[in-house]
């Protein structure tokens, strides 16, 4: 699997481990930024960056990082077709993809530790989107509120 990977400059330092992380779980890494902690960068570049590796089929799934997490999620759900998630459980890992069909897993740079967020990475990478009726029903009903507030 191809994973996009992106923070801003409070999630630098989580971005780098996972990013190293992912590739020993034999997956493929495309870091779209940023490069360093010390300059101020603003998430939202970063979420929009996620969000056309997606759509343009340059990555299978993302991981996008900030200060709490809130801002990038916020952000990445403002892009049609993405479906972002802030985790900080495992439960919620899975079951977003699972059920929700999560294609990006935001973290909170400032909020967990290296170990919490590679069980939080495990989990969402090893998750595979179930199919079943009620979800694929729910699904189009975001779909469907997504086209009704973007016309």
């Amino acid at each position: 699997m191809k994973v996009a990977v992106a923070s801003d400059h409070a999630g630098f330092a989580l971005k780098q481990n996972i990013a190293e992380f992912i590739k020993t779980l034999g997956h493929e890494v495309l870091d779209l930024g940023t490069q360093d902690e010390t300059t101020a960068v603003d998430y939202p570049d970063f979420a929009e960056k996620i969000g056309v590796a997606l759509l343009e089929n340059k990555a299978n799934r993302g991981i996008l990082i900030c200060g709490s997490g809130v801002g990038a999620s916020v952000a990445a759900n403002k892009v049609p077709g993405i479906r972002a998630g802030l985790c900080h459980d495992t439960y919620s890992a899975h079951q977003g993809v699972e059920h929700d069909a999560m294609n990006v897993l935001v973290l909170g740079g400032r909020v967990i530790g290296i170990a919490l967020a590679r069980e939080l990475v495990t989990a969402y990478l090893g998750a595979e989107f179930t199919g079943e009726e009620r979800h694929l029903r729910r699904l189009n009903k975001v779909a469907a509120l997504e086209q009704k507030f973007t016309k």
